[in-house]
C-alpha cells in the first residue's frame, strides 16, 4: 500500500527536509513517527526538499507499507506522534506508480516580507523584516519578466545539484495586505536550490530603487549568480502547494 500525506510544518527548528546526521529534520521526525506506528523502517519521499528554516503548508509526502491501515487511522496516529510544529492535514491511498516529486507538474511557494518600520513580534519567524519602503509596482514589473521558460542560472545556488538550470515559471507576482505584509507568490514546474530566495533578494533591490526592473531580462541572459541580489532569509519562505497533471487515483 502506498499512502500520500499532505503535511504542514514550521521550519524554524528544522535543519530542512532531508535527513542529516545529528540534526533535527522533517524527514527524520516523520520517519520516526511512521516507524513507531508501523513497526518497520519506512522511507518518506517528498515533493520538494525544503532547506533549513523553510516552512510548508502543502508538502506532499509518500510512503509504502505492507500494513493494511485506513487513511483515517494513519492520520490520527501520526498527528498524535508528531511534534507540535508538524501536522498531517490529509491522508490518501494512491497508486504504486505515483511519485510525489516526479509526478508533480508544478510547485507553488509564498515569500512574506514585513515592510514596516517597526518589527512584528507575531511575524518574526515567518517574514523578512525590511524597514526601507518598497515599490510594489516596480517589484511586480520586475517579477513579470521572470515568467516563462528561462535559464535561471543567475538565481541558482552554487551547491545546487540539479541536472540543468532551465525551468518554466507560470506565475510571479507580489500582493500587498492592509497590514503592510508583502506576499510574493510564485509557481513553476520546478525550482533550483535557493532560486525563490535569490529571486526575492533581487526583487527587493528593485523595490528599494537599487536596480531597475527593466534589467531582469539581461540578468537572466547573463547566467551569472554574482550579478543578482543577495539571498533572502529562509524564514519568509513557505511551500504552499504541489500540483499534479492528473487526479490522484484513490484506492478503496
Amino acid at each position: 500500500m502506498q499512502f500520500r500525506l499532505l503535511v504542514a510544518y514550521d521550519g524554524g527548528d528544522f535543519a530542512g527536509w532531508q535527513i542529516q546526521p545529528d540534526e533535527r529534520t522533517v524527514q527524520g521526525e516523520l520517519e520516526a513517527a511512521l516507524r513507531e506506528l508501523l513497526g518497520h523502517e519506512v522511507r518518506a519521499r517528498a515533493a520538494g526538499r525544503t532547506d533549513t528554516g523553510v516552512h510548508a503548508s502543502g508538502q506532499v509526502v509518500c510512503f509504502r507499507t505492507p500494513r493494511e491501515l485506513s487513511p483515517e487511522v494513519v492520520g490520527r496516529a501520526l498527528n498524535a506522534l508528531l511534534g507540535r510544529d508538524m501536522a498531517v492535514l490529509e491522508v490518501d491511498l494512491v497508486d504504486e506508480d505515483f511519485d510525489p516529486r516526479r509526478s508533480a507538474s508544478s510547485r507553488s511557494y509564498e515569500y512574506r516580507i514585513w515592510n514596516q518600520r517597526v518589527r512584528s513580534p507575531f511575524w518574526r519567524r515567518y517574514a523578512w523584516h525590511v524597514v526601507q519602503p518598497l515599490s510594489l509596482d516596480a517589484m511586480n514589473e520586475a517579477a513579470a519578466h521572470l515568467v516563462g521558460e528561462h535559464d535561471y542560472t543567475s538565481f541558482r545556488a552554487a551547491n545546487c545539484d540539479a541536472e540543468g538550470p532551465v525551468r518554466r515559471m507560470v506565475a510571479s507576482a507580489f500582493e500587498a495586505s492592509p497590514s503592510g505584509m508583502l506576499i510574493y507568490r510564485v509557481t513553476a514546474t520546478a525550482f533550483l536550490r535557493h532560486m525563490v530566495r535569490n529571486v526575492v533578494g533581487t526583487l527587493v533591490e528593485v523595490g528599494r530603487g537599487r536596480r531597475d526592473a527593466s534589467t531582469i531580462p539581461s540578468l537572466l541572459a547573463a547566467r551569472n549568480r554574482s550579478l543578482a541580489g543577495a539571498t533572502a532569509p529562509a524564514l519568509g519562505l513557505c511551500l504552499t502547494g504541489v500540483e499534479y497533471g492528473h487526479r490522484l487515483e484513490r484506492r478503496t
